[in-house]
């Protein structure tokens, strides 16, 4: 295999108190971290991971080899790796293939490299990786017992492949596990997109209109997180019982050409393609600030708004100024790209303690269990998400209610009446 690609191994130090500090913040995993030393369930397995280069991704990573594993790690997105943790991986003998700021090329190059480790399991974050996979020779599909999804556009990829019976090997959807779905996705999206506008444009959200493009558990958090800053928040919907929801949580709902009218910040959380396109900018107003939180930089039709513009010029780092034929001037954050790892952090470390706490168990499980799964996509184990919640609550100093015996015996009978 070759050797690690980085920007600068001598940031390997600032990135290894970055990963210590942030350990103590992911107890979750870090529970796990210290059974997979003693156990070494992963010896003999080489695990390639498409995952976000941050410190929480390296803390995961080193879970990982704690149990034994051999790690290549790529970048999910090239605006998201954070330089000084792919350094300090590499120092620590994790093939590392990433760099904030590489090209489309590139990125898919460095997908190939971390390949090359001939994976016996694959965590993908986006679906790259293991679509990439299905083109690559049998050399290097040979040995995936299974893989793992961390993304709501990751799923649905597979899930269409596997509807086709066209699926290699079987994907377990961590995403959707409830101990991810609806803390990472919903908490750490909501946070960590505002954190991104914020860090990209420092305005006050307070008493602007901001639109949020979906209201699955991404939108619905960053939708909650700005209300609770004081913006007024309009969501776009396609789907009547969400959009129903919606209303009855406080938000007005209306189609996406009737928010343009009116919006002053605009978020993308679909997972889908052209949510905000040319009839859409053209009813904008002066000032709008766009920004995407989806996986993918499709969402915006940037490719409509760099046609319609008759001048464009960089703010600063993350902010690209685009000129209307009549004057109006549209921001775009990050690319188009996920604003909350290109302009900030990404999610904090205490809900992707319960994400990367799924992957670690996921991944033994597809270890122990490989033999017994079919080339479909399967949901997390019930009991592996129930334990992450035990554990978090433990993390926390948190006990629950017991149930009674009677109370058991109440809910699993049919002959109690009124």
């Amino acid at each position: 295999m070759k050797a690690s690609i980085i920007k600068d191994i001598n940031l390997a130090e600032d990135g290894k108190k970055r990963i210590e500090w942030v350990r103590g913040r992911m107890p979750v995993l870090d529970m796990i971290r210290s059974r997979y030393e003693r156990e070494k369930p992963l010896e003999n397995v080489n695990v390639m991971a498409c995952l976000h280069v941050t410190v929480e991704t390296a803390n995961l990573i080193l879970t990982l080899r704690a149990g034994g594993a051999e790690v290549a790690l790529t970048a999910a997105n090239p605006l998201s790796t954070q330089d000084d943790i792919a350094a300090a991986l590499a120092s620590f003998g994790v093939r590392t293939y990433a760099y904030r700021g590489e090209s489309d090329s590139e990125y898919y190059e460095y997908l190939k490299y971390a390949l090359e480790i001939e994976p016996t399991v694959v965590l993908d974050d986006g679906a790259d990786a293991i679509t990439t996979l299905h083109t690559m020779g049998e050399k290097t599909r040979k040995n995936v017992k299974g893989t793992c999804e961390e993304t709501t556009t990751g799923v649905i990829r597979h899930q269409a492949r596997a509807k086709e019976h066209k699926l290699g090997f079987p994907v377990i959807a961590v995403n959707n596990a409830e101990t991810k779905m609806m803390f990472d996705n919903r908490y750490g999206t909501g946070q960590s997109t505002l954190h991104g506008i914020m860090n990209a444009t420092n305005i006050l959200l307070a008493g602007r209109v901001l639109v949020v493009g979906g209201y699955g558990w991404c939108g619905r958090g960053v939708a909650l997180r700005a209300k609770g800053l004081g913006s007024n928040v309009i969501v776009v919907e396609t789907n009547p019982r969400k959009a129903l929801e919606a209303v009855m949580d406080g938000y007005r709902v209306m189609p996406m050409r009737e928010a343009s009218k009116i919006g002053d910040v605009f978020v993308t959380a679909t997972g889908d393609i052209s949510v905000i396109r040319g009839e859409h900018f053209a009813l904008m107003k002066d000032g709008v600030i766009l920004a995407n939180t989806g996986h993918f930089n499709v969402e915006l039709n940037v490719n409509d708004l760099e046609e319609m513009a008759v001048a464009k010029k960089e703010i600063k780092e993350n902010v690209v100024e685009y000129k209307m034929k009549d004057g109006r001037k549209l921001y775009l954050l990050s690319e188009g790209r996920l604003v909350n790892l290109a302009s900030a952090y990404g999610h904090p470390p205490e809900v992707m303690d319960m994400s990367f706490a799924n992957q670690a168990l996921c991944t033994r499980y597809i270890v122990e269990n490989h033999d017994k799964l079919q080339n479909e996509v399967y949901p997390v184990p019930k009991a592996i998400d129930e334990e992450i919640a035990r554990l978090k609550l433990k993390s926390m100093n948190v006990e629950v209610e017991v149930l009674t015996e009677e109370q058991k015996k109440y809910l699993s009978s049919w002959d109690f009446g009124t």
